[in-house]
């Protein structure tokens, strides 16, 4: 259970990584690489391993919301997909960094990202097969495994390296809560 202290912390923790998941899509979609590197994915599994599993599970839901009514990406079938994929995202990510304790900080993160990403992965694409079913468009299993781990595999590499090491990095400044700051010395 958080304080009242680290709850201010996580809440507003929480609201910046909802912020970036207006901002990073901008940036990343501007130069048509958003598909490619999924700068909304980054600050959603970012939230729920340091602000847990609730503040998690609300930057997945919020964060594709505000970013389709403020930006108009993503559009509104992907969106009905992405919502549940990040929500699992920020969900289970929250959830197993605490649950499933290692000796190694570093076996926590990424027990509990590798986690998220399949489940939100798995939840993502039953959304999406849901959607092409309910528009009459035929659902071929290849094509959504295909959206979901080959087009995508830069962008799962780069939330594999950068996301432990902004983890340690907001450690060392002391940002985070507290439930991490024994991990950074």
């Amino acid at each position: 259970m958080l304080n009242k202290k680290q709850s201010v912390k996580a809440m507003c923790l929480c609201a910046i990584c909802i912020a970036l998941c207006v901002v990073l899509p901008m940036v990343f979609h501007g130069v048509g690489l958003g598909p490619i590197f999924l700068p909304m994915h980054i600050p959603v599994l970012l939230c729920g391993l340091i602000c847990g599993w609730f503040y998690g599970a609300l930057c997945g839901i919020l964060g594709p919301i505000l970013s389709s009514l403020l930006t108009g990406m993503p559009p509104a079938p992907v969106l009905m997909s992405m919502v549940p994929e990040l929500c699992l995202y920020g969900l289970v990510g929250g959830l197993l960094v605490r649950t499933v304790q290692f000796k190694s900080v570093y076996a926590n993160l990424y027990t509990a990202l590798v986690g998220a990403m399949l489940a939100g992965r798995i939840v993502g694409g039953i959304a999406k097969a849901l959607v092409l079913f309910s528009g009459g468009k035929p659902i071929v299993f290849s094509a959504l495994v295909s959206g979901y781990f080959v087009t995508s595999w830069p962008g799962i590499l780069i939330q594999l390296a950068l996301i432990p090491s902004l983890v340690f990095m907001l450690m060392k400044a002391r940002l985070i809560p507290e439930q991490f700051e024994g991990a950074a010395r």
